[in-house]
C-alpha cells in the first residue's frame, strides 16, 4: 500500500480553485505560478506554506523539476483565445499560453498532465488547434490524451459552468486505468442556487429567503463570468447571463458590498445583488477560503470568478490519482490506521 504524497506543479493558478481541489485529492504542490498580483495575494493569504511565485510562465525554465519525478502538471491556461466573450483568435492570440503548457510537459516529463479551459475550445473552429495539441503530446510520449467537457453542476456546484479538460498520461498502463469521473450529483438532484445561498442571504434576517430559495432560485445558475485582468468588472457576466440570473431573483449588474437587507418577505420584481462571498459559494469555494478579506470587491471577484471550481478539480484529481497509484492512500489516513491498530 502506497502512502507517499503525489506531487504537482501548476501554472496560471489564479485564485486557487484547481490547486485547492487537487490538494484535497492528495496532491502536494511543488510550485504554483501566477502572473497577476491580486491572485497571488489570494493564494498566499490562504496557503502560506505553498511555493507561490508571481512570474510569467513564458519566462520560466521548468527543467529544475526534470529529476523530481513530478506526478502531475496542471493549469487553467488563459481562456481568452477561445472565450466567446473575446474575439476567439485561438493560437494567434498573444495571450495564448498553450505552447508554454506543452513546453512544461516536455521539460518536466510528469506522469500526467491536466489543463482546463472554456467550453468554446471544443467548438469546430478550434478542431485543428486541438489536434495539433494532441499531436504534440504524442510526440512527447503522451499518447491517447482525452479532451472532454465537464460540467460543474455534476459535482455539487450550483451553476452549469462547462469546462473543457485535457488529461494525458506518459505511461500506457496509467492511461488504461484512468476512468473519467462520473457525475456525483444526478441531474434531477443538482444543488440549486437557492439551496447553496439560503443561509447567506438570510444572514441579516431576511424572512423571504426561504420562499426565494424554494420558489425563485430553485435551479442551478448560469456560468459566472469573472472578466479578465484588464476587462470586465464586478458583475455576473454579459447580457444573456444577467438575464438568466434575473430569473433567479438576482441582479447581475454589479455585486453588493454587504448581504441582503432584512426585509419581511420576497419583494416581487426587486432582485438583489450577490456579494463576493455568495459568488464564491456559487463557484464551489469553501467559506474558509479568504477572498474578499484580502482584496477589494472588483479584484476579489475577478480572481475568483474565473476559477476552476474546487469540487470539479478534486473529482478530476481523484480520477488521475487512482490511475497513477491504484493502491494509494493518503499518508495521514495511513498513519491514523496504524495508530489505531
Amino acid at each position: 500500500m502506497t502512502s507517499r504524497s503525489l506531487t504537482s506543479i501548476e501554472i496560471c493558478a489564479g485564485a486557487g480553485g484547481q490547486a485547492l481541489g487537487l490538494e484535497q485529492a492528495g496532491f502536494e504542490h511543488k510550485l504554483l505560478l501566477e502572473y497577476w498580483r491580486p491572485a497571488c495575494e489570494i493564494l498566499r493569504a490562504n496557503q502560506p506554506d505553498w511555493r507561490i511565485e508571481q512570474r510569467d510562465v513564458r519566462e520560466v525554465d521548468f527543467t529544475e523539476f526534470r529529476e523530481a519525478d513530478i506526478d502531475l502538471v496542471a493549469g487553467g491556461v488563459p481562456c481568452t483565445p477561445a472565450s466567446k466573450a473575446g474575439k476567439q483568435l485561438g493560437a494567434s492570440d498573444s495571450r495564448n499560453l498553450w505552447p508554454d503548457a506543452l513546453r512544461m510537459v516536455e521539460e518536466v516529463r510528469p506522469r500526467a498532465a491536466m489543463f482546463e479551459n472554456v467550453r468554446g475550445l471544443m467548438d469546430d473552429k478550434f478542431t485543428t488547434w486541438r489536434q495539433e495539441t494532441l499531436d504534440r503530446l504524442e510526440e512527447l510520449g503522451y499518447k491517447d490524451a482525452i479532451w472532454k467537457l465537464v460540467y460543474a453542476a455534476d459535482f455539487g456546484v450550483p451553476q452549469l459552468r462547462p469546462r473543457s479538460v485535457l488529461v494525458a498520461f506518459r505511461d500506457a498502463d496509467d492511461r488504461d486505468r484512468f476512468v473519467w469521473p462520473e457525475p456525483l450529483t444526478p441531474a434531477e438532484a443538482r444543488v440549486t442556487v437557492g439551496e447553496a445561498l439560503k443561509d447567506l442571504v438570510s444572514a441579516n434576517g431576511w424572512r423571504g429567503a426561504e420562499r426565494w430559495a424554494t420558489e425563485v432560485a430553485n435551479t442551478i445558475g448560469p456560468t459566472l463570468v469573472g472578466g479578465s485582468e484588464k476587462h470586465g468588472g464586478a458583475d455576473l457576466g454579459p447580457t444573456r447571463a444577467r438575464a438568466q440570473w434575473l430569473r433567479l431573483g438576482i441582479d447581475g449588474i454589479g455585486l453588493a458590498d454587504h448581504g441582503v437587507a432584512p426585509q419581511e418577505d420576497w419583494p416581487e420584481n426587486a432582485p438583489f445583488k450577490l456579494n463576493v462571498r455568495m459568488a464564491a459559494r456559487v463557484q464551489g469555494f469553501p467559506d474558509t477560503w479568504k477572498i474578499d478579506e484580502v482584496l477589494r470587491k472588483t479584484n476579489a471577484y475577478k480572481t475568483m470568478g474565473n476559477a476552476f471550481p474546487p469540487p470539479v478539480a478534486r473529482a478530476m484529481g481523484l480520477a488521475i490519482r487512482d490511475a497513477l497509484v491504484p493502491d494509494w492512500v493518503r499518508r495521514n489516513e495511513h498513519e491514523a490506521k496504524e495508530g489505531a491498530a
